[in-house]
């Protein structure tokens, strides 16, 4: 299965940065603009609307249409796991509808002094079978501009 990952040392502590991302606003705020991104709704863990945090089993439905071009594409997201250790934690969210076969992004963060390491790692597989599969090499470029501009704006948002 395909894999994508990039990592990004922020000038900010772990706490801040574990904050940011905690949060559907941290979500919008590194979502590069040409994505198109609209939150349609988030429900918590418990069933509530808009929760303060992204907890195990909280839903994301958010819709995007990159550079304003063709029909909005809707996804949904669920939170599957969140650890936190000290100096440490992660959260793992999963595609239970949306564009691709197979979405897992697990997005890590550690402690490096008054610094703090942002790792994302995606797991994908496009859809159309073969076809996909073909392309897929493709998609790497994609990801790359869309990663590379989130931790740009990870940096410029939490420095």
């Amino acid at each position: 299965m395909p894999t994508y990952e990039r990592e990004t040392t922020v000038d900010s502590p772990f706490e801040d940065v574990w904050a940011f991302n905690s949060r559907i606003s941290g979500l919008e705020a590194v979502t590069p603009d040409w994505m198109g991104l609209r939150v349609e709704r988030v429900i918590g863990s418990e069933g509530e609307s808009d929760p303060d945090v992204l907890e195990p089993g909280s839903e994301i439905a958010l819709s995007i249409r990159p550079f304003g071009v063709g029909p909005r594409q809707h996804w949904t997201s669920v939170i599957t796991a969140r650890e936190r250790d000290d100096g440490s934690a992660y959260f793992r969210d999963e595609m239970v509808h949306g564009p691709f076969d197979h979405w897992v992004h697990t997005h890590t963060f550690h402690a490096d002094g008054d610094r703090t390491v942002i790792h994302d790692r995606v797991e994908y597989e496009l859809p159309l079978g073969g076809l996909g599969d073909a392309v897929a090499p493709l998609s790497k470029v994609g990801f790359e501009a869309m990663f590379r501009r989130r931790h740009r704006l990870a940096k410029s948002r939490l420095e």
